[in-house]
């Protein structure tokens, strides 16, 4: 089972997807609050619109799942990521280095609600950077008492090059205006596969032709989903949950960075795919 944000004409409205159809429903509820409970599968049902007909999944227009959610990032959870990083900041890859194999993770505050943007919106790359690539995360949606009660995909786009020059511009690399996006839907952690099955899945299109791909499963990731959303809760508290991006496995070659017009696809496995253009 998935849920998820439509916009309709009327407005906006969440929506429970089971069996290939949308259930709207009822107005005022929030995904926040549903996810929030028990069982927000059994709320789901429970929450039905009567007066809404259902309909097929098709050409609905999907929202990012975000409330008043913060949204959050964890940094060099697979080998791959830890070795750009060394790469592109050769000063400070002895800290990449560490942070790798130590007990703490990298977390940082990704993005605000209103920096987010949803399906088919455009993603940007910072007029003040040269090196910019996108990052497609499997992204742990929690609820206020730290339980991962689904899971959606997170692209954290950063400025390479930024975060090469001096770490201690990681902020700057990775928090500005649409650098993060989510979506479309959240499936529930009981619907989900297993997940060292799950594989993630980038694709860049450029002039209608692939300018890059790659792929990586969850079985390389080096932290656990719970460990990483048991530090994020330490000395901590999300009163509205929070959604928390794990991480990146693929990294394009060092040659490579967004352009405006590019088209960027990430597939996790039980998930979907979430599109952005870039602005």
């Amino acid at each position: 089972m998935q849920l998820a944000k439509i916009r309709r004409a009327d407005g906006d409205v969440v929506v429970f997807i089971e069996k290939g159809h949308i259930f709207a429903l009822k107005p005022n509820v929030t995904l926040a609050s549903v996810l929030d409970t028990k069982n927000p599968a059994e709320t789901a049902h429970r929450l039905i619109d009567p007066i809404v007909t259902s309909e097929r999944l098709g050409q609905q227009t999907f929202l990012a799942p975000v409330d008043r959610q913060e949204i959050w990032a964890a940094g060099v959870t697979y080998k791959r990521s830890k070795v750009a990083r060394e790469e592109e900041s050769k000063g400070a890859a002895q800290f990449y280095d560490k942070v790798y194999t130590a007990a703490r993770p990298e977390l940082f505050l990704k993005a605000t609600p209103e920096r987010v943007v949803g399906p088919n919106q455009p993603i940007r790359v910072r007029a003040d950077s040269k090196w910019n690539v996108p990052e497609p995360e499997l992204t742990l949606v929690v609820s206020p008492s730290l339980r991962i009660v689904g899971y959606t995909i997170g692209n954290d786009v950063s400025s390479r090059d930024i975060e090469g020059e001096n770490p201690l511009y990681l902020p700057q690399a990775k928090v500005y205006k649409q650098s993060c996006s989510v979506g479309p839907l959240i499936t529930l952690a009981d619907s989900m596969p297993p997940l060292p099955e799950v594989e993630i899945r980038l694709v860049i299109r450029r002039g209608g032709k692939i300018g890059f791909e790659g792929s990586t499963t969850l079985a390389q990731m080096a932290r656990t989903p719970e460990s990483l959303v048991e530090w994020l809760g330490k000395e901590n508290e999300f009163p509205h949950g929070v959604l928390l991006l794990t991480g990146t496995g693929i990294v394009p070659p060092d040659d490579f960075s967004l352009s405006s017009g590019d088209i960027v696809d990430i597939t996790i496995t039980g998930i979907g795919t979430l599109t952005n253009p870039v602005a």
